[in-house]
């Protein structure tokens, strides 16, 4: 096998209870999940592990991913369920609610966003729960209690569980806002067609599929996550896409949410189908550790008879679509800074009394030609 290009990760600070601000000058790393023992098969790792996974195309992309992850992550205090941004918040504050911090996106979002927010006039605040459906309320109840937060905008744990705290938000003369989902009670939200997003990677699966293994049954893992609405659209999207196709697929899905979930998913899947072919995520994260088990697994990253494909995409995902002939054919993703941008301006109308309605942001398609113009610099 042609040596892999390696990519750099390290650990992931350990988090329980209340969510705490890194201290002054700290970055927020990515988790390193894996390693290759002396016998060369791979082993899981704990999240202490550190990776070094870095091509010459990724160098100089991860360290920008990290500052940036570790600027958002410096938004949080310890205060009030949330975290308050430097601002004169003249107006009084708006908030931001994401499940939790361990998706990447996320934490690239969350600059762009203060930075409207806080031209604005207005304060920006946003928490950790750390896919707590409890924890979360708790944190919109404390804003709600603050008495200055003027608009909450979130993407729930648990859609269902924020209904009643939305209801308690509206009795305050709070909106709430959607992102990437709507409940019972949201004024407006920033959304994504995840069925259609999902459809269509899983159309350009078949059609390369189709195109490779005509004649041939494939085996496909799904990472997927059905405890979100965005997950469980984006799976049913890609699923349906590849039944209509009507090739002999093996389809095996797993449930999974991060980077280590990713990679272990990879194992578990080649331990029952060891000649699986085409793997398929629903988010970026789970993607980037799928990538890492497989080629800690021996596959190059040139392997002609490999397809891996997501929707999402970070600087990490870019680094690697970015390089020539990769085997992950396809990614699709929205830019950080227009999402941001979006929440953002949603957020501050809403605050300001002003109507709002569902914005819907379309996926784009990024290819090693187009790769560079979505890092994060390049927004």
């Amino acid at each position: 096998m042609p040596a892999t290009s390696k990519m750099d990760f390290t650990t992931l600070p350990e988090r329980s209870g209340t969510f705490t601000a890194l201290p002054s000058g700290s970055v927020y790393h990515r988790p390193g999940f894996g390693r290759e023992p002396a016998g060369g098969r791979p082993e899981a790792t704990t999240k202490e592990d550190t990776m070094a996974r870095t091509s010459r195309f990724t160098g100089r992309l991860l360290a920008g991913a990290a500052l940036t992850a570790a600027s958002a992550l410096l938004l949080s205090a310890c205060a009030d369920g949330g975290t308050g941004g430097e601002g004169s918040g003249e107006k009084g504050a708006v908030a931001m609610s994401f499940a939790g911090l361990d998706i990447q996106i996320w934490n690239d979002m969350l600059p762009f966003m203060e930075e409207s927010v806080q031209a604005a006039g207005y304060e920006f605040i946003t928490d950790n729960p750390e896919w707590n459906a409890q924890t979360q309320v708790a944190n919109w109840e404390s804003w709600i209690a603050r008495g200055d937060v003027r608009a909450i905008m979130g993407y729930p744990v648990q859609s269902d569980a924020m209904v009643a705290v939305t209801s308690q938000a509206a009795g305050a003369g709070i909106p709430v806002l959607g992102y990437g989902s709507e409940w019972e009670g949201v004024e407006a939200a920033v959304v994504f067609d995840h069925l259609a997003d999902g459809q269509v990677l899983g159309e350009q699966a078949a059609e390369w599929i189709a195109e490779t293994y005509p004649d041939e049954e494939v085996d496909v893992a799904l990472l997927g996550y059905p405890d979100t609405d965005l997950g469980r659209l984006r799976g049913e999207g890609i699923r349906a896409a590849l039944d209509a196709a009507d090739l002999d697929l093996n389809i095996n899905e797993h449930s999974v949410l991060n980077l280590d979930d990713g990679y272990s998913a990879v194992q578990n899947q080649l331990n029952a189908f060891p000649d699986t072919k085409v793997w398929l995520a629903v988010a970026n994260d789970p993607a980037l550790g799928a990538y890492q088990a497989l080629t800690d697994a021996g596959v190059s990253p040139t392997d002609e008879s490999i397809l891996l494909g997501n929707i999402d995409g970070t600087d990490a995902e870019l680094a690697v679509v970015g390089e020539e002939d990769s085997f992950w054919r396809l990614l699709f993703l929205t830019p950080a800074r227009e999402i941001a941008e979006a929440n953002a301006e949603m957020l501050v109308a809403a605050a300001e009394g002003e109507p709002v309605e569902d914005v819907t942001l379309e996926q784009t398609q990024v290819t090693s030609e187009n790769a560079e113009s979505f890092l994060l610099e390049n927004q």
